[in-house]
This record gives structure tokens, C-alpha cells and sequence, in this order.
């Protein structure tokens, strides 16, 4: 005997009804975050915007390459003080597929980084097609680099020390042409961000400006390690 048409209908129906409902939860979540954003922008005089398709383009190592972001939305753009003075940041979230994956958080330097350097949680999967060179483990990161020799030059001691104390949140931190990157979770609130950027300004004011020559790297060299479990 088979089942009656009116149960597949019924099976249709609650489908549907908890696909709008998830649907609806996420517009919720990332409405408040719009909100959020907007509002921290504004009470830190900063310039906001929804969406730029154009500023992730400027980028495509770190977090950015790895979910393959394609749109920026919820865009906050400004300025803070560090102790080598103001720099020009950015916090946005990154689309993709229509999912906000991570946020990222971004520092401006005044010079173009020599280097491509990434620095991951062990702990996250961060494998992807396109990886530069591992160089192995600091500190409580995994370093990827393109360069290697120029690498070993730029993450000093005091470099590593500083990506430690970003936290665990933050999956990925790099630096890529003159800007010093992180991601982290899209759930992280202006608080939260705020502190970030003050982290992300100290690393700013370690490698730049930054003398390859006069400068010496504490982080001895070392044979390439496996990439941890996931």
C-alpha cells in the first residue's frame, strides 16, 4: 500500500515552511549587523557602506583567496592612531556564495610589504590550490610565505609574539602588498573589532617602516613542517 498523496504534501509543506524560516533568521542576523556596523561608523565618524564589489579585488591571499570572496558588504572605512600615527582601515564582511564566511579587518602600512607572508591557526583547514609556501610553525601559527628567504627576514620574534595575542578567533592573519590583514568571526561585534584593530596597528608599526637590512629576524630557520590534521 502506498503512501497517500496528502503526506507528501504535508512533508512538502514543513520543508518549505523551515526553509523560510531559516531564510528569514539570516536576513534577521545579518539586517542587525548591518545596523550595528552602521552605527559603530557613525559614532567613530567613519564612512559606511553596504555593499563594494570592487574593494575585495584589491586582495587575494589570506582569508580572501581562501573563500573565494566575491562582493564586500556592511563596509566600515576610516582612520586610527598607532604609535608610529594614523593609518586608513577597513572592516567588512566578505560574501560568498551568499554566506558571510569571516570578517575582515584590515590596517594600512605607508610602504608595500617585500613579501607575501600568511600566518594560520593550526587549528583551522587552510589548505587550498593555491597556497604559498609553507615555512613551518611560529609561535602558535603556521607560516606561509612566497618568498621564503624574504619571509624569514620580516617575521621576527616581536612579529610572532604580536600574532599570538590576536587570539583564537582570528583564523588568518597576513600581509599582503601594504596592508596587514586578519579575519574573524562574522558574529564578532564593534567591541570586539576595536580591539582588533588596535592589534593589527601594533603589527602595522612592527614591519613598517621596516629596514630589511639593519633589521635581524629572532626566528631561526627551520625545516618546512606537515600541515596539522585538520
Amino acid at each position: 500500500m502506498g503512501i497517500p498523496a496528502w503526506i507528501w504534501f504535508v512533508i512538502a509543506a514543513v520543508a518549505l515552511l523551515a526553509g523560510l524560516v531559516l531564510l528569514a533568521a539570516d536576513r534577521t542576523r545579518e539586517g542587525a549587523r548591518n545596523r550595528e556596523r552602521q552605527r559603530w561608523a557613525d559614532l567613530r565618524g567613519w564612512q559606511f557602506m553596504e555593499e563594494d564589489g570592487r574593494l575585495v579585488r584589491q586582495w587575494s591571499a589570506g582569508a580572501v583567496g581562501y573563500f573565494g570572496a566575491q562582493t564586500a558588504l556592511n563596509v566600515v572605512a576610516g582612520s586610527t592612531f598607532t604609535s608610529d600615527g594614523r593609518r586608513p582601515v577597513y572592516v567588512f564582511d566578505i560574501s560568498s556564495d551568499g554566506q558571510v564566511p569571516t570578517v575582515i579587518v584590515a590596517v594600512r602600512c605607508n610602504r608595500v610589504h617585500p613579501v607575501l607572508v600568511e600566518l594560520w591557526l593550526a587549528s583551522v583547514p587552510f589548505q587550498r590550490p593555491d597556497m604559498p609556501e609553507l615555512l613551518g610553525p611560529v609561535g602558535q601559527r603556521y607560516a606561509f610565505a612566497d618568498d621564503s628567504e624574504g619571509a624569514r627576514k620580516v617575521i621576527t620574534q616581536e612579529l610572532v609574539d604580536a600574532a599570538d595575542a590576536l587570539g583564537g578567533d582570528v583564523g588568518v592573519a597576513w600581509l599582503e602588498q601594504e596592508w596587514v590583514l586578519a579575519s574573524i568571526d562574522p558574529q564578532a561585534g564593534p567591541s570586539r573589532l576595536e580591539r582588533l584593530l588596535r592589534d593589527l596597528g601594533e603589527i602595522a608599526d612592527i614591519v613598517d617602516p621596516f629596514d630589511l637590512d639593519e633589521q635581524d629576524s629572532t626566528w631561526q630557520d627551520q625545516e618546512p613542517s606537515e600541515k596539522p590534521a585538520p
